[in-house]
């Protein structure tokens, strides 16, 4: 068994420094850029008189992985993006607070901002189902990217984390996720039965149409109940990341849905950056402007890194004798008969839930994207 510090540190100081390097060229070039557009000249940060903010933001990731890096290389540069008025100290997963406690850390004050999934949402309020992909909904990053910023998504966003407390500075684009098994499972008949994690709601909630024993798991205990077997599969990020925690270790096949859709459950795992208002309120309105910007060239440049790295670790996972199972398309259209009822189900929870996935609705249907059509919702209303 590989030691935890090892199983973390697969690609080494060399290609981190390099990586570090790039990422960091591309912030200041997006940032330059954005400055120009936003100010009308050359930025300049209002740090005479607000110099030396500090934010402690925690994020999902856990240290080593290729997540994490980018984060912790995204805060660095802060300071020097803005002129000396704001730093942020990056902190891993559970460094502060726990995985699902990290919304009420920071609207509390305990942190000023977050690197979150966006999945774990739903347990606080019903809308957050619908701010990260659920089974078979949009499938591609940049329907996302269309239905937050094209279709109206960010205004209703906005209001919802208003209502927590929270700014909501942007989505950040990651990954699919896998579902590591212990054990083959070939269609959703071999499913049935099994105890598998995935991270409650609406997914647990398809999963267990067809059969499945869901159970609900920090990322961090994720590792371990594979390795000890109190679970056989588990839902968790991408090949990358799930490389550099081990998982080839204690699972040796992926389960994946058919080539036309190879996530099934959850094909955008959503991260985002969100900060406390108080926190928001003491930079500059010029610094605001300009870390929405600079999320999203974060965002672009966290997609981009995680891909690199996943094209990496597919050919290890070969090497460790993992298969790839991919599932067939008369499984992906059982799975999605089992979720259409869901998503009404979940979105009549509220008017909040009901207007975010009508915006959910409207990309689906767009010509462009064709993930459904007005016959496969006939029979269904929202409660507007």
């Amino acid at each position: 068994m590989m030691s935890n510090d090892k199983k973390l540190d697969v690609d080494g100081d060399k290609a981190v420094a390099s990586e570090a390097g790039s990422r960091r060229g591309f912030i200041k070039a997006g940032a330059a850029l954005t400055a120009g557009t936003l100010l009308g000249a050359p930025f300049v940060s209002n740090a005479q008189t607000r110099r030396g903010v500090r934010w402690r933001m925690q994020s999902a990731w856990q240290p080593g992985t290729i997540g994490y890096r980018t984060f912790e290389t995204w805060c660095n540069s802060i300071q020097e993006l803005t002129s000396g008025e704001l730093s942020i100290e990056p902190f891993p997963a559970g460094a502060v607070a726990g995985t699902f406690e990290t919304a009420d850390a920071v609207a509390s004050g305990v942190l000023d901002g977050m690197n979150w999934f966006t999945v774990y949402w739903p347990g606080k309020m019903p809308a957050g189902v619908f701010m990260s992909a659920y089974p078979m909904g949009l499938s591609l990053p940049h329907q996302w990217d269309m239905m937050i910023d094209s279709y109206g998504g960010r205004a209703i966003f906005d209001e919802l984390y208003d209502r927590q407390g929270l700014v909501f500075l942007g989505h950040v684009q990651h990954d699919l996720n896998l579902i590591h098994s212990k054990v083959p499972m070939r269609n959703f008949d071999d499913f049935r039965g099994k105890r598998i994690r995935f991270p409650g709601g609406i997914i647990a909630e398809t999963f267990a149409e067809v059969g499945v024993r869901t159970t609900l798991l920090p990322g961090g205990d994720v590792y371990p109940a594979l390795e000890r077997g109190t679970i056989d599969a588990a839902d968790f990020v991408g090949p990358a990341v799930n490389y550099d925690l081990g998982f080839h270790q204690v699972a040796d096949y992926i389960i994946m849905g058919p080539p036309s859709t190879p996530c099934l459950h959850q094909a955008v795992d959503l991260m985002e950056i969100s900060v406390n208002k108080r926190a928001w309120s003491r930079i500059s309105p010029e610094t605001q402007r300009l870390m929405y910007e600079l999320v999203k060239a974060y965002s672009a440049d966290h997609y981009a890194a995680i891909q690199k790295a996943n094209y990496e670790a597919w050919p290890k996972y070969e090497e460790a004798g993992v298969e790839v199972i991919q599932l067939s398309e008369e499984d992906a259209t059982r799975f999605r008969e089992a979720a259409i009822p869901l998503w009404f189900k979940w979105a009549n929870r509220d008017r909040d839930a009901a207007r975010l996935f009508k915006v959910h609705l409207e990309v689906m249907m767009d010509p462009a994207v064709g993930v459904i059509t007005p016959d496969d919702i006939k029979d269904y209303t929202l409660n507007l």
